[in-house]
Order: C-alpha cells, then sequence, then structure tokens
C-alpha cells in the first residue's frame, strides 16, 4: 500500500494515477475540507481529465484521510517555497511531513519525496530527522527522490509521457521505486543518486527562466527603440539553431518562478546569470504596467478605475493562481498606493483579490482598457466582445482585433 503525503497539484494526480493502475492508495492531506472533498467526490480543483481519473481510481482502491497511514511505502509531494529574504528553501512542509511519516512507519519502508528541493535539502534536513528517530538509513528506512515533472493542464498526460528521475542510495531501492512509477509512467525512467536528482529537477526549470527572461529583456530592448520585438523574433527563429521564445507578463507557477531562487539561495556567488533572469522576469508585472500607463497617455485616458485586467492565473486553462504574473502587478500597485485594476478570470470561481468580476460581460461594461494577462481559449471565443475596447495583449494571443503589445 501507498500513502500518498499532500494532495494539491501533484499529490492528488499522483495517488489517483497510482490507484487507477492497480496500485493500493491511501492519500493523506493535512487539509480537512480537501480531504472531505474528495471523500465526498468532488476534486478541489480543475485539471484536464481529472474527474475521470478520479472516478477509475475510486472504482480500484484508493481512499482520502487526514492521517498518516502505517505501510510500506510514502510518497511526499508537500510545497517547497522558498525564503523571501535569504531565497533559500523553506523546508518547513518537508520536515513536517518526514516527521509525520517516521511516527508511524515501520522499519522497511521507502520514503519517497516528490517535492522539488534544492541541492543537499535531503542530506540537509531528511536525514537527520529520520537517523534522530532511531532508523538506519538504507536497512531500516530506504529514501529516494523522485521530482514530479507535470505541467498544469496537460498534468495527466504528462503522469504517463514524461520521463521520470529517481534519485535513492542504492540500486535496489531505485528499482523497488522505479517498478511502483512502471504501473503508470510509459517513458523512460532513470535512476541516479539523490543529490544529482536533486539539482537535475532544479536545473530544468532554471534553463526554462533563463529562456524566457531573454524573450523578455528583448522586449524591454525592441520597444525602447520602437521595434517589432515578435517579426524579429519571427525572423530569427528562421535560423536552425535558434528557437527564441515569445515575451510574456511574467513568470508564475510553483516552477519557474521558485525554482532559480534555490540556486541564487545555496550558490550565491556563482548564479550572476540565474539571477539576472529572476530579476528581469519578475520586472515584467511592473513593465506591463509603465505599458499601461503609455498607452492611457496616448489615448487621452485618465481612469484607472476603467482598466481591467483579464486574467489571474499564472497560465492558460487552469485555476492555479500561484505566483502568477497578474498577483504580482497587482501588489506593484499596492506598493505606489495606486487604486486596484478590475479583474477577470474564467477559471478562477471563488473571489481571490478587491474589483473581482464572476461575470464576463459585467466586467467589461465596467472597463475601456483590457489588459490581456493569460491566454485562456474562453478569450478567443469572446474576441468580438472587446470591439471598441483599448486592449494590451501581453500574450499576442488575439486574431481579429486592434491590439497594442508589450
Amino acid at each position: 500500500m501507498i500513502n500518498v503525503v499532500g494532495l494539491g497539484y501533484i499529490g492528488l494526480p499522483t495517488a489517483l494515477m497510482l490507484a487507477a493502475n492497480g496500485n493500493k492508495v491511501i492519500g493523506t492531506d493535512y487539509n480537512k475540507k480537501v480531504v472531505k472533498s474528495l471523500q465526498n467526490g468532488s476534486v478541489p480543483f480543475e485539471e484536464k481529465g481529472i474527474n475521470e481519473l478520479y472516478q477509475e481510481a475510486i472504482s480500484k482502491e484508493i481512499t482520502f484521510t487526514d492521517e498518516y497511514i502505517k505501510t510500506d511505502m510514502y510518497i511526499i509531494t508537500v510545497p517547497t517555497p522558498y525564503m523571501k529574504d535569504s531565497k533559500k528553501i523553506d523546508p518547513t512542509y518537508i520536515i513536517s511531513a518526514v516527521q509525520s511519516v517516521m511516527d508511524v512507519c515501520e522499519k522497511g519502508a521507502v520514503v519517497a519525496i516528490e517535492s522539488t528541493v534544492s541541492p543537499g535539502t535531503i542530506d540537509k534536513f531528511v536525514r537527520p530527522l529520520i537517523e534522530n528517530k532511531g532508523f538506519v538509513l538504507g536497512e531500516d528506512i530506504h529514501l529516494v527522490h523522485a521530482p514530479e515533472r507535470i505541467l498544469p493542464g496537460n498534468m495527466i498526460y504528462e503522469l504517463k509521457h514524461n520521463s521520470r528521475t529517481i534519485g535513492a542510495d542504492s540500486p535496489e531501492a531505485g528499482e523497488k521505486v522505479k517498478a511502483i512509477y512502471e504501473t503508470f509512467c510509459e517513458s523512460e525512467i532513470v535512476i541516479t543518486d539523490i543529490r544529482t536528482a536533486e539539482m537535475t529537477k532544479v536545473v530544468e526549470n532554471t534553463f526554462r527562466d533563463i529562456n524566457i527572461a531573454f524573450a523578455n529583456e528583448l522586449t524591454k530592448i525592441c520597444r525602447s527603440d520602437d521595434l517589432d520585438v515578435y517579426e524579429i523574433i519571427r525572423i530569427a527563429n528562421k535560423h536552425p539553431r535558434v528557437n527564441i521564445l515569445n515575451p510574456g507578463p511574467g513568470v508564475g507557477g510553483h516552477c519557474i518562478s521558485v525554482d532559480p531562487w534555490f540556486l541564487v539561495g545555496d550558490y550565491p556567488g556563482l548564479t550572476n546569470l540565474i539571477l539576472t533572469a529572476r530579476h528581469t522576469n519578475d520586472s515584467m508585472p511592473e513593465f506591463v504596467l509603465e505599458r499601461v500607463h503609455t498607452i492611457m497617455k496616448e489615448k487621452g485616458m485618465t481612469d484607472l478605475s476603467r482598466v481591467g485586467l483579464y486574467g489571474l492565473t499564472y497560465k492558460q486553462d487552469v485555476d492555479d493562481i500561484r505566483e502568477s504574473p497578474t498577483l504580482q502587478l497587482l501588489e506593484k500597485m499596492k506598493e505606489h498606493l495606486a487604486p486596484g485594476l478590475k479583474v477577470y478570470d474564467p477559471m478562477v470561481h471563488t473571489k481571490i483579490v478587491d474589483n473581482q468580476y464572476t461575470d464576463f460581460d459585467a466586467f467589461l461594461g465596467e472597463v475601456d482598457f483590457v489588459i490581456v494577462m493569460v491566454s485562456h481559449t474562453h478569450i478567443l471565443h469572446n474576441e468580438d466582445k472587446l470591439a471598441g475596447k483599448v486592449i494590451l495583449d501581453t500574450q499576442k494571443v488575439l486574431k481579429n482585433t486592434v491590439v497594442n503589445y508589450l
């Protein structure tokens, strides 16, 4: 039996996938509301295919609880934020989860940590916890790091088809965990040591952050000299070895906007490029505001209360708002004591911020200037309703409307 600890955006799909493919699973989360929702047949967030996967898992063998279970395998998928001052990982959730597992587990158990951690986190924080409980690592407890590698909005597909990395202290422990993941993963599963697995996951997201930062910095350069960044990128990408990304209003989510900080925090003298990329991407919400002010001045507009933000989530067609550029932008406005803009997002059904609308038509009726922050499919289906509005399309998603770009 497998006890999956943490039933959020990573843990729940993983637990459901394991159960749907013949594994006996118990999902644990300290949030009683989440557990109650799952027990009552309701998935607490939106994700393509997750309701069908839930039904398949329920038809086999999965239960949900707020308690830790005595079993022989644990998969820990709790959050791993960073500390704002030092940029180092905040291991609080990992420490709490491992401590709770150690209170109930028996000798011989495998503890697999899926949460993304900075290199050395398991050596520094997890091993001592286990040893202080009197367990001998490699004999009584087998420790593994199997970092997740899935994207909100396409989680179910990627759980099946993305390759996986398993870091383990011994080949035997690695193979044991690999056999579990092979029940649903159809791609290559690589076994390595734990520190390499830790570093690999952080490096993957840092690579992506740096490439995004290049596109965003290029946008600023082109804007300063009245050049069309999209045309420049289109032409440059015709080179067989060039693949520049499109710019955007910032970077959100719990991977690309977080993981590079782990490296900056742990290697402060060696991460100059990574730090610059982070600052570049974090500066984009403020750059969006600068563009808004410029466009308003050009159009003779003065009333910020007639400006609206379309999109609260960090990416298209998901309800995940973690580290979203829109929230970062609104926070910047608070810092300058500026009034908040009106907000609408078709994927977010609970009130997250002030001036948030639940009806698109009502939102449009209150604004003259729309800033498209997220390229939800919804906006494409309702593009005709934007007629007559001033628009800043930060995602270059609109096809049939006269717009301003970054």
